[in-house]
């Protein structure tokens, strides 16, 4: 399927089609391609700042992969649960290929991923999710672009702007210089089309100020959980607004679930945010990675002076009856000497 992208009231004009190759017969695409450059963006980021505490690379690796795969089986698992009516076997719930990934999903099997296995290896819970936070939205910001490819993620212009069960007139939209047009084209036969928001661009930008402001806030941190608490705020109030604008949204009678579940994230980030350092001290902190990297680099070089000592003892053990057999020979020698004399 293709997608023909315009922004009218900028003169561009995309056509766009979602497979970006084809391998025995099976389509790659464009979507998966960019989700899965975000991901190895985030891990990239992940390593650049475990570095940073000492946390060894195969420490990082180990929380990637279950983290990544956590975090995958949450997004099915959370846009299952909200649009169960459409699936007629269980191979149709789990076959993501037709899409059907949700973003919330992946943040919560994701961080439930990262304080299971930073209490596995006993690890300081906050200090990761502050180390790991920042690059969820590095890889949210990327991944938007492969809504984009795929035409989706919109908000179709109405005459009305919805938050909760309440609705605003916006007028005059349609005019704004960002504005897009998206026309769907399967073997050349035009589905319709519409006139949209790029509600992700607006999330992206949205993203992409968040990531610099909290990294910039990451060197002036006083306790752990402050950046993770940052994000699930800003990202909360941002998509709170966003969803607003979005017609394809998933929702529970009237209400839109992504835009409560940012409203609730705001808040109780925000809150968070405010107790931040009582919270720090009363959490139970493990030994940090950097600790760990300590002990395990003490322990081999103890071993390694143990190792020293111990041969120098054996060299001194060897020395010892060579020195004394020459000092009972001498003593012997100058009594005979005597004796003769």
């Amino acid at each position: 399927m293709k997608n023909i992208i315009e922004f009218p009231n900028l003169g561009w004009k995309f056509t766009v089609n979602e497979t970006a190759f084809t391998i025995f017969n099976i389509e790659i695409k464009w979507y998966a391609l960019i989700l899965t450059m975000g991901i190895v963006l985030a891990v990239m980021y992940v390593l650049y700042r475990a570095k940073q505490q000492g946390i060894p690379t195969d420490c990082v690796v180990d929380y990637a992969i279950v983290t990544v795969i956590c975090g995958i089986v949450g997004a099915r698992l959370y846009y299952v649960l909200t649009t169960l009516g459409e699936y007629d076997s269980f191979l149709d719930m789990i076959n993501i290929r037709n899409g059907g990934l949700a973003i919330y999903g992946s943040i919560i099997g994701g961080g439930l991923a990262v304080v299971i296995t930073a209490l596995v290896k006993r690890m300081k819970v906050l200090n990761m999710l502050d180390i790991v936070a920042p690059s969820v939205m590095l890889g949210q910001i990327v991944g938007r672009w492969g809504n984009f490819m795929n035409g989706e993620a919109y908000g179709a212009i109405t005459d009305k702007y919805v938050f909760f069960t309440r609705s605003f007139t916006q007028k005059g939209c349609e005019k704004l210089p960002w504005i897009m047009k998206v026309t769907e084209e399967n073997d050349g036969v035009v589905h319709g089309s519409v006139t949209a928001h790029p509600a992700f661009l607006y999330e992206g930008i949205w993203n992409l100020i968040g990531f610099i402001l909290i990294n910039i806030f990451y060197k002036k941190k006083k306790a752990n959980g402050q950046i993770f608490y940052a994000y699930i705020a800003w990202y909360g109030l941002g998509r709170c607004v966003v969803e607003g604008f979005r017609s394809d949204s998933l929702t529970v009678g009237n209400i839109r679930i992504s835009q409560l579940l940012g409203f609730v994230c705001f808040i109780a980030g925000g809150i968070l945010l405010l107790f931040s350092r009582k919270i720090a001290k009363g959490v139970c902190g493990e030994p940090r990675a950097k600790e760990i990297a300590d002990a395990i680099a003490a322990k081999n070089g103890n071993s390694s002076r143990k190792k020293t000592t111990d041969t120098k003892k054996s060299t001194e053990e060897d020395d010892i009856p060579k020195d004394a057999d020459e000092t009972e020979e001498t003593v012997k020698e100058e009594s005979e000497n005597g004796e003769d004399n």
